[in-house]
């Protein structure tokens, strides 16, 4: 079975008790910071490696770092073959700066993308900018509503009713 059912099927799992499962989560979130405070401090540096060995280097289990790439992975500049994954397969971390920022935020990850590692990447007013792009990217606008008796938005000059409307 690959890594990331073995991640789904304890992360997912709906027969477990549910303050067990927050519990999960809750510890979860803190190695998942913590490793996105070492990412950050250093941005630009090239991560890669076996998923053993990158858990090994960030002091994870091998399905918490399954975790942790399934997370990042809409993130990364070239995607991890997730789905295929053992503790052999060599995966990278290089990730695009603005997408990990706004996927954070996407996640409603405050404590993510609140860190102090992101004030050495982003200025405030692009943090600012991003923080707002992704969220109105979420945003539906509804044009006016046609009135039965309005011309037709098709162009034809009749009523909606007599012509789109029926």
């Amino acid at each position: 079975m690959a890594l990331l059912e073995q991640w789904q099927k304890i992360a997912y799992n709906e027969k477990a008790d549910k303050g067990e499962l927050q519990r999960f989560w809750q510890r979860y979130f803190l190695l998942e910071k913590g490793v996105y405070e070492k990412l950050l401090t250093n941005p630009d540096e090239k991560v890669e490696g076996t998923v053993k060995e990158l858990a090994d280097k960030y002091e994870l289990s091998v399905m918490e770092m399954t975790g942790f790439l399934d997370g990042i992975n809409d993130s990364l500049v070239e995607p991890n073959p997730i789905d295929t994954m053992e503790e052999d397969t060599r995966v990278s971390l290089a990730f695009d700066k603005e997408k990990l920022y706004k996927n954070m935020v996407d996640a409603r990850a405050d404590w993510l993308y609140e860190l102090p590692q992101w004030d050495a990447i982003f200025d405030a007013q692009t943090r600012k900018r991003l923080y707002l792009e992704q969220k109105k990217s979420g945003t539906v606008i509804v044009g006016k509503k046609v009135g039965r008796n309005d011309p037709c938005p098709c162009g034809s000059g009749k009523k909606y009713k007599f012509c789109c409307g029926r």
